[in-house]
């Protein structure tokens, strides 16, 4: 097969085609159609060498492109080349258990993969009722690529501990490019804060989806730097990566990647101490009942603060608290009141997946405008992991997410205390804990969820801490779940 491919005259003609089928696709407006070729190449590795395609997805995650509302698609929008790909995977995937694929019983059994399952029903529920079904269609497909691929084919991949580091290995060598041409582009601006919302574009939308992330990997790039033996080059290297990221997360301005940063270094402390993961959520339980206890004393507090965001770092750290004139801060809670104002409409099946981007516009108050608001609510999402299922899937979809957070961050944890020797495994489960908690306390103030960039890691990551319950933690010798079939 290979020498066919290298026969030149095979080359000469594949370079014809392609010239020609380009200059078809432009001839007819549709400069899509180039795209053919790739997915053409992209099937042979598929087929033939599985692995390393979904290892170069990964790497390319943070290097991709998203197009947006394209007319030859009916307007919906994708990121190239990461969402074709991982959409012609989950199709063969899904032959594959159509035909009588069935994943091990430990998999299907295992609390995150049933979390995951109702979520995708309920998904699939609402879709039906949605207001604009389309919409939702497109969001439940989304869903479904992702978590077919990363979470249900990868974790067969994670049996094998070189593939855990290929994995983390590929999406931090992404992000560092990423990050690398967005301070050079900062640099041209002067590091401005102005200009740090967008330097990150085309790889990332917005400096705040630039910072979960950066934040989400930090943990494991920290780890990686600690673990290797001092004065080898391979430690230097990931000091320079270390270096980087600090650098990338410092000139984001993305003070919820900060704070998210401070809660997992708590998350840290307490599994360093041991205390058990139910004295943590009793904690937060607190938490939440002393803030609704004292609300009014807190907002009166909140409102006094008057820093707004600012290219200082102390000054824009004091501004997360500022919601009497920062514009971000007002503009997020105008948000968050129009989800709750359409959970409150329609709470029990919600508006339907993905649709609070085209429904919010209508339930926002003059009152609770800002100056970045929009008449026609174009702005974007809930910015908010939690709210947003709510006004979409009603109180329901709102549960289902956060129990499946809560059961992956307990997995984690429980894990860590378990695993013994192996060093590299018990790093990697507290930096994928870590990271979660980061992403899980940036979803209070964001949501990225429908986007290759946080998903890929996400669902890999939960992946990654199935995999290594189930076929790399060892007692007295045997595994304590039977590895799936090959």
């Amino acid at each position: 097969m290979l020498s066919f491919i290298r026969n030149p005259w095979v080359i000469g003609a594949g370079v014809v085609a392609f010239m020609a089928l380009h200059l078809f696709a432009l001839t007819i407006n549709f400069p899509f159609l180039i795209a053919l070729p790739i997915a053409a190449i992209g099937a042979y590795f598929l087929v033939n060498y599985p692995k390393p395609l979904l290892t170069f997805l990964v790497f390319a995650t943070p290097l991709s492109f998203n197009f947006e509302d394209i007319s030859a698609f009916g307007g919906i929008g994708f990121y190239f080349p990461t969402e074709p790909l991982f959409f012609a995977i989950m199709v063969l995937y899904l032959i594959k258990v159509a035909f009588g694929y069935k994943e091990s019983e430990g998999l299907m059994r295992h609390p995150i993969t049933m979390a995951i399952g109702l979520m995708l029903i309920w998904i699939v529920v609402t879709t039906f009722t949605s207001v604009m079904p389309v919409v939702s269609l497109k969001f439940l497909l989304s869903r479904l690529w992702f978590i077919s691929v990363l979470y249900f084919m990868m974790n067969h991949f994670f049996k094998s501990e070189n593939y855990i580091k290929h994995f983390n290995w590929a999406f931090i060598a992404g992000m560092v490019i990423a990050i690398c041409y967005t301070v050079v582009v900062h640099s041209t601006h002067g590091f401005d804060e102005e200009a740090g919302h967008w330097v990150m574009w085309p790889f990332f939308k917005d400096h705040t989806s630039y910072g979960a992330i950066l934040a989400l990997m930090f943990p494991m790039v920290l780890f990686h730097f600690y673990n290797e033996k001092k004065g080898s080059v391979i430690k230097v290297l990931w000091m320079i990566v270390l270096a980087i990221f600090v650098i990338g997360i410092i000139l984001s301005y993305t003070r919820a990647a900060w704070v998210s940063l401070v809660g997992a270094a708590g998350v840290w402390a307490l599994m360093k101490l041991r205390i058990d993961f139910k004295v943590v959520v009793a904690g937060v339980l607190m938490l939440g009942g002393f803030y609704l206890g004292f609300e009014d004393q807190i907002i009166h507090k909140l409102e006094s603060n008057r820093q707004d965001s600012s290219g200082d770092l102390v000054e824009h750290i004091q501004s997360i608290t500022n919601i009497s004139s920062d514009a971000s801060n007002l503009e997020r809670l105008n948000r968050w009141n129009s989800a709750l104002r359409m959970f409150e409409e329609k709470p029990f099946f919600g508006h339907g997946p993905g649709t609070y981007m085209f429904q919010y516009a209508k339930y926002q108050k003059s009152s609770d405008r800002t100056i970045i608001s929009t008449n026609s609510g174009d702005g974007g999402n809930a910015h908010s992991e939690y709210l947003g299922p709510l006004s979409e899937q009603g109180v329901v979809g709102a549960l289902l997410i956060l129990v499946l957070f809560v059961t992956s961050l307990a997995t984690g944890m429980r894990l860590y205390t378990k695993l013994g020797h192996n060093t590299y495994l018990k790093g990697v489960v507290m930096s994928i804990v870590l990271g979660l908690v980061t992403y899980y306390l940036h979803g209070i103030l964001n949501n990225y969820l429908d986007t290759d960039k946080a998903s890929v890691p996400i669902w890999g990551f939960m992946s990654m801490l199935v995999a290594i319950q189930l076929y790399h933690l060892k007692s007295n010798g045997e595994n304590l779940e039977e590895p799936a079939a090959n």
